[in-house]
């Protein structure tokens, strides 16, 4: 191959790296976002009970 074959297969592969690498990106942070969403909805549903369980106890 010659030279300027080299570099533009070298682009092409920096290309498809720097897509890749957004993609994986991406779905990390939706991953992320998605852990913190489940994370927040527990800690809301662990509020609920407790006030529920509370409420019970004042009932007494």
């Amino acid at each position: 191959m010659g030279e300027s074959t080299d570099k533009a297969k070298g682009k092409a592969e920096g290309i498809l790296d720097n897509a890749e690498s957004k993609d994986r990106m991406t779905a990390e942070g939706r991953s992320g976002q998605s852990k913190g969403k489940a994370k927040d909805a527990a800690a809301d549903m662990r509020e609920k009970v407790e006030g529920m369980r509370d409420s019970f106890r004042e009932d007494r």
